[in-house]
């Protein structure tokens, strides 16, 4: 299933997509995609409709038709640093002994196609494309061999990121990580059973359609298994959590000379079965 959030900012319904790529409303079914609706139980009453007899939705979704952040009501959203050996290269910082978390603040997330803010301050502010893991079965201190127990979806995610803020403020990476509308989300959550292998799937980013960056989650350091178990190690997960896996290379700060993010660009980004993501870059 590919189930995703449709309307206007802040009064979105839950829906899914069909086999035409039309939206089916689910509010009639489910309050939201998010919380309870994403542990196994309710994925799979969702799954057993026949979605024939599910209102359509007037419009095309990402074109005339909003979408929203496909998953709602996100407990927490962990990133994790430095997980393609590549793009640790890039960036001139050695492979990590074990993963890097750092967080988004739920204030950042937006939907796919909303635009992306310049913060007022900003003189580095770079893109990256993810994988995002959404958990559906809570947890804690899980095995690896159960972790994709816990997998409700994954779904596209643009971990949008201020270097100067990040690597130059002092303390932690969040302060570059959270700003509003830094964590665009979607379009659509795509259930496990529709990813033949979450360990093959190309990503790319292009910025005024010039390409940026092309990868595969072949090449992540650390696999989904091993960061929901490590994860899992220092918080418990709750459905409705999302976990951004890292980015290959090609980001901004890698680019020779450096190239940021001023205002007045398209971004556009993508990963194999996942569907894909444009926003606008507005200036500061």
């Amino acid at each position: 299933m590919k189930l995703l959030r449709y309307g206007p900012a802040g009064a979105e319904k839950p829906g899914l997509l069909d086999s035409d790529g039309f939206v089916r409303d689910l509010s009639g079914v489910v309050a939201d995609i998010g919380g309870e609706v994403l542990r196994p139980e309710g994925l799979a009453r969702i799954a057993a409709l026949n979605v024939a007899t599910l209102p359509r939705v007037d419009g095309t979704p990402q074109d005339d038709l909003r979408l929203g952040a496909c998953v709602g009501g996100i407990g927490k959203f962990v990133c994790i640093g430095l997980n393609y050996a590549d793009h640790a290269a890039e960036a001139g910082m050695p492979i990590p002994e074990e993963p890097i978390l750092f967080n988004k603040w739920t204030s950042a997330v937006v939907g796919p196609n909303d635009p992306i803010q310049i913060p007022q301050g900003s003189i580095k502010t770079d893109w990256e494309v993810e994988l995002g893991v959404v958990i559906g079965k809570p947890g804690a201190y899980i095995a690896e061999s159960d972790a994709l127990d816990h997998v409700a979806g994954y779904c596209v995610i643009n971990d949008v990121s201020e270097r100067d803020f990040q690597l130059n403020r002092a303390g932690t990476w969040d302060k570059g990580k959270g700003c509003d509308t830094f964590g665009p989300t979607g379009p659509w959550l795509v259930t496990p059973d529709e990813i033949a292998d979450v360990d093959a799937l190309a990503m790319w980013l292009d910025v005024d359609g010039t390409r940026m960056q092309s990868g595969s989650t072949a090449t992540l350091i650390f696999k989904i298994p091993q960061l929901i178990a490590y994860c899992s190690q220092f918080m418990s997960l709750q459905n409705g959590d999302v976990i951004s896996t890292g980015t290959p290379p090609g980001v901004g700060m890698g680019q020779t000379p450096p190239r940021y993010l001023s205002g007045g660009e398209t971004v556009s980004l993508g990963i194999d079965g996942l569907g894909v993501q444009s926003s606008k870059v507005l200036p500061a």
